[in-house]
């Protein structure tokens, strides 16, 4: 007969111990620090302390420092056309995870100058300028906050409004639009979510099982069925390499909207899909015939 040595259970409750103590460690801290993982505001480096200006771009801008209802300070661009701004469709535009509002000036002045609307840009709490650290509960009141004040500019109150979102954007977009639906004339996605459990499993594949510790839920799948009667755009990166096509597509699926376009950009990655062809194109479109209702042909009067 086969006898253990005494010491033997020993050993092994030791090593059951050491293993549970460790799983429950690394799963508290994954719990306690996700918001750093989520919301990356420092990258690129330099994000936090230097953020382009307009200006830069050709844009007529005023930068304002928005008061949330929670109490922090959060900077936002307006950008108004300088011709006939009252009549132009205003583009509410809410950045991806990483980054500040200063990195997406660039598609911004698509808008500005090629489309001839108004943008309004905010750096979320944590990102840029801002005060604060980002959290899920905190950005929606940042872009609540945002979409208010343009409620209140007196320019811009009876405008159009389009919210416009790229990744984490898009579900910054999605919640925001579905509290607010009777203020918006249109949503654009990119490259977005159904939820962040369900894309943490492509984004970091060790964590998979332990999505259940995840409090960063933007379930834009639930979302999305809210939104009833405002046209949606959805323009997604085949290839992909971070959000699966597939959320896009079931979020497509999933919308009730009446009128809804989906637009596949064949050689689309996660961070370059706005730079395929047709890509500003297929927004023209979308904005002529679903926002201002005018003819497909008609030419851009540009500034």
């Amino acid at each position: 007969m086969f006898f253990l040595p005494d010491y033997m259970p020993t050993y092994v409750q030791l090593f059951i111990t050491s293993g549970s103590l460790f799983i429950l460690t690394t799963a508290g801290l994954l719990y306690h620090f996700q918001c750093d993982l989520i919301y990356p505001a420092r990258f690129p480096q330099g994000s936090r302390e230097s953020v382009a200006k307009p200006s830069e771009y050709g844009m007529n801008y005023t930068e304002e420092i928005l008061q949330t209802r929670d109490g922090f300070k959060i900077r936002a661009y307006i950008c108004k056309v300088l011709v006939d701004a009252k009549n132009r469709p205003t583009i509410l535009y809410f950045h991806a995870n990483a980054g500040n509002m200063g990195h997406r000036l660039p598609i911004a002045q698509k808008f500005y100058s090629y489309f001839k609307c108004n943008v309004a840009l905010v750096s979320y709490r944590g990102y840029g300028l801002s005060e604060g650290k980002p959290n899920e509960k905190g950005i929606r009141i940042d872009a609540q906050t945002l979409l208010d004040f343009v409620l209140n500019d007196e320019e811009l109150k009876n405008t159009k409004l389009v919210a416009y979102g790229q990744s984490l954007g898009g579900a910054v977009s999605i919640d925001l639009v579905s509290r607010n639906e009777d203020k918006f004339s249109g949503l654009i996605l990119e490259n977005t979510f159904l939820s962040i459990p369900k894309v943490i499993p492509n984004v970091m594949p060790q964590l998979r099982y332990i999505t259940f510790l995840c409090h960063q839920i933007w379930p834009s799948e639930k979302c999305i069925q809210q939104i009833a009667h405002t046209p949606i755009l959805f323009l997604s990166g085949k290839r992909d390499e971070i959000i699966p096509p597939s959320h896009m597509k079931e979020l497509y699926d999933l919308s009730i909207t009446e009128t809804k376009l989906f637009k596949e950009f064949v050689c689309g990655s996660h961070n370059d899909t706005c730079m395929q062809p047709d890509y500003f194109d297929t927004i023209g479109e979308f904005l002529k015939k679903e926002v201002l209702m005018e003819d497909v042909n008609k030419e851009w009067v540009t500034v």
